[in-house]
């Protein structure tokens, strides 16, 4: 007995720790941003960055506004949601509620295969056929644009968005879906108007999970929409055809270029990083409380 509390006081100490070390490695990197983030702003105003319609770190005249940036991230996130959502969240009523236990023992992996695919394989893909193949819809696309982008970040965070709005919807009891059908609707009436009501928190929370994830992206971006900074419009059909650069393309291009480590255009990798970081941190506290707020408890 005393042998197996000694190995049982062992594992806890052990998985404390590494809760801690999680904590403290999250901490460090907020705090490298944040410190690197405040070096920046003493050289460049607050309202020139977050304001400024033009980005030119390396090349005079210098300029720092993150407009371009934010909006080109804004555009490939719009687009991969509008293509992710609605084929994740049919695919996983699909794996829910139509396919046999086979069928889904089978596409489910499939489909999650996705997830484990490089960036750069998907950036590539979107370079080599995805935009050939629009080329032939939209004569006038550019070799680098944002359509080609927004659709091979759509199909990467489509594993994301299908299964976990699958899990949610499965988690959903039996006995709800026989109520409805004890009351007559028919199953696409059942599916719609009681099965996904009661996982919403669930689907929501992937759809947010999933353009978190688009926003991030960077390789398969940078690849496909190439690294031109400019203020877009998404409601004009044309700049959806043209180049743009995001805030992680951005950043790569900073962190393979020849500036100094201590100058102010290295420092605007650390604020590009950090406002990054906001955007992802709200939309993730925007999921966390749909999550709580809608959150069914079944037994």
């Amino acid at each position: 007995m005393r042998a197996q509390r000694a190995r049982e006081r062992a594992i806890h100490i052990l998985l404390f720790i590494s809760a801690l070390l999680t904590v403290g490695v999250t901490l460090g990197i907020i705090l490298t941003l944040f410190a690197d983030t405040v070096t920046f702003f003493r050289n460049v105003s607050p309202i020139e960055f977050f304001t400024g319609t033009k980005w030119s770190p390396t090349i005079k005249p210098y300029s720092y506004g993150v407009l371009p940036l934010v909006a080109g991230t804004i555009m490939v996130t719009v687009g991969a949601g509008a293509i992710a959502i609605p084929v994740g969240l049919l695919s996983a009523i699909y794996l829910s509620e139509y396919a046999s236990e086979r069928t889904r023992s089978i596409l489910k992996p499939m489909l999650e295969i996705l997830a484990g695919i490089p960036t750069v394989v998907y950036g590539f893909f979107a370079f080599a056929y995805i935009t050939p193949f629009l080329k032939g819809l939209f004569p006038d696309i550019s070799a680098y644009n944002v359509l080609s982008a927004s659709v091979v970040v759509g199909i990467m965070i489509i594993p994301i968005v299908a299964s976990i709005s699958e899990d949610a919807l499965r988690a959903v009891p039996r006995s709800l879906r026989e109520a409805g059908y004890a009351l007559g609707a028919r199953k696409v009436k059942v599916i719609w108007s009681i099965v996904v009501p009661s996982a919403l928190s669930g689907i929501v929370a992937s759809f947010i999970l999933g353009i978190s994830r688009a926003i991030g992206e960077t390789m398969a971006v940078t690849i496909a929409a190439g690294r031109t900074p400019r203020l877009v419009n998404p409601l004009n059909p044309a700049d959806w055809l043209k180049p743009i650069e995001t805030m992680t393309a951005a950043m790569v291009e900073i962190g393979l270029s020849d500036v100094s480590g201590h100058s102010i255009a290295y420092k605007s990798l650390f604020a590009i990083g950090f406002t990054l970081f906001l955007m992802t941190m709200a939309l993730n506290t925007v999921s966390y409380y749909i999550k709580m707020r809608f959150r069914e408890v079944y037994r």
